[in-house]
């Protein structure tokens, strides 16, 4: 069960101030809980703890910024259970999900600790010429100044872990902006933080109304900005934000290639299966790099066609909070209808129904359609529900082409064996990964991620964004008697 009302956590010190935000039960529409708001003042008082704080946390040895990591790290093992019902309620995410949502939690910031001890620089070789001899270099890398941090709805706990844990790894401060349907998880691992020894200022993590939130965006003093959400917010924001460098990871209407020779080993065609599933239909296809564009090789169509949907039938939908189910709901009702809506429209224009379409509520069917029209926002836009597209092709040049012909380019996935055909989709898609034997979905917490395109600019992954949070300062010697 969830507290009966959250603070905002500024300065590192929970706040109360009132109890304006509602957050609601998902599944259940009920109002679960309440939580502090911030306004504009707050925020503005948080940006300048942030700076306040940041020598005081650039002094911090790499061991004493582990330390604090690594005690994040027990402090989420132990409350394992309440993170995951946190997510089952807030977010309306199966349980099962959820469970894994927090163990990638855990990982993040057990990377972020291995790591804090090894931002290392590097000694370069200045006498590349003559007028050079004598001179050495070297480089270090320094925490590049408060940070601020916009996560999204769909990954309460990693998402902002992604942002928060890099940040502490480096000594960067910061003010984070959680989502305001999903605010308690950040807010748990707030209340992590303010145990630790953190300096006054290092943190603050403010739900807010986005009339209110400027300043994360506009304000000189922060150095950086992080932002995780709609490709169309996140491109406005980066016109907006001045001369702070921008990480933003956008969207995606990720594709999956099944190739022809998953015929020629036992167990193949049935893996594929079982992986696209996941892929496209888990917390309810409410993933950037959910499977939405499925392309089968017509071969192996009918069969895949024949075999997955009949699964797809057997997916339990329901309450999050039972063990057994799959489909959730999503985030609102207003998103489920938004979605519905996509795929009344492709069978409209000619789209083929295989299951699923319909609606109640904020509860949508996981949904499998063919022959959908090029065109068709379904196919086009990220769907981010529960809704994947089947097409077949002949050949994967061609099949390649048809991933490329996208404004997204997050990840994809491809199932084949041929090494050949591997290395050529790794040379032609215009992806920020690829994904062999498994779907675009999958993601390991320490690996580069992020996109290109419309799909964002940067990438996560511990170490990188670390890279991202800190500048190279280089240091020159000269000894004159060389």
């Amino acid at each position: 069960m969830l507290k009966k009302s959250y603070p905002y956590y500024l300065a590192n010190k929970a706040v109360y101030a009132n109890q304006e935000l509602e957050v609601t039960d998902k599944y259940s529409g009920d109002v679960a809980t309440t939580v502090a708001l911030a306004d504009a003042k707050v925020i503005d008082n948080a940006i300048a703890a942030a700076e306040n704080s940041q020598e005081a946390l650039r002094q911090l040895a790499p061991y004493e910024r582990q330390d604090i990591l690594n005690h994040c790290v027990s402090r989420f093992q132990e409350r394992f259970e309440e993170l995951a019902t946190t997510l089952c309620i807030e977010a309306g995410k199966p349980i099962k999900d959820a469970r894994g949502e927090v163990t990638r939690l855990i990982d993040t910031f057990r990377v972020a600790a291995e790591e804090s001890v090894r931002m290392n620089g590097e000694v370069i070789n200045l006498e590349i010429t003559p007028r050079a001899r004598g001179y050495s270099g070297m480089y270090k890398r320094v925490p590049i100044g408060p940070c601020s941090f916009i996560s999204p709805f769909n990954f309460p706990l990693n998402l902002v872990a992604h942002k928060i844990a890099p940040a502490l790894a480096v000594g960067c401060p910061f003010v984070l902006k959680p989502a305001s349907r999903t605010p308690i998880g950040a807010l748990i691992i707030g209340e992590v933080l303010a145990e630790t020894s953190l300096p006054k200022g290092a943190f603050s993590i403010l739900p807010c109304n986005r009339d209110g939130a400027d300043l994360f965006t506009v304000d000189e003093r922060l150095k950086l900005l992080s932002f995780t959400g709609s490709p169309d917010v996140g491109w406005e924001l980066k016109k907006r934000a001045g001369k702070k460098s921008v990480v933003l990871e956008l969207g995606g209407n990720a594709a999956c290639i099944v190739d022809q020779d998953i015929m020629d080993n036992p167990g193949d065609l049935e893996d594929a299966i079982e992986r696209i599933i996941f892929g496209a239909f888990y917390q309810s296809g409410q993933s950037c790099v959910g499977v939405q564009r499925i392309m089968i090789h017509h071969a192996v169509y009918d069969k895949f066609k024949h075999e997955f949907v009949a699964k797809v039938e057997k997916l339990q939908m329901g309450d999050p909070k039972d063990e057994n189910t799959f489909i959730g709901p999503m985030i609102s009702a207003s998103e489920a209808s938004r979605l519905k809506g996509w795929i009344d429209d492709a069978l409209a224009a000619g789209a083929e129904l295989l299951t699923g379409g319909k609606q109640e509520g904020a509860m949508l069917e996981a949904t499998v359609l063919e022959n959908v029209p090029e065109d068709a926002s379904i196919n086009t836009e990220e769907a981010f529900g529960p809704a994947a597209i089947l097409t077949q092709f002949a050949d994967f040049d061609l099949a390649l082409q048809a991933v490329n012909n996208s404004r997204f380019g997050l990840q994809t996935g491809i199932f084949t064996r041929d090494i050949y055909k591997i290395n050529k989709a790794w040379d032609t898609l215009d992806v920020g990964g690829i994904v062999i034997g498994d779907v675009p979905s999958w993601r390991v917490d320490n690996m580069p991620y992020g996109g290109v395109k419309d799909s964002g600019k940067g990438r996560e992954g511990v170490r990188f964004a670390m890279e991202d949070m800190t500048e190279l300062r280089l240091l020159v010697i000269r000894d004159r008697n060389r």
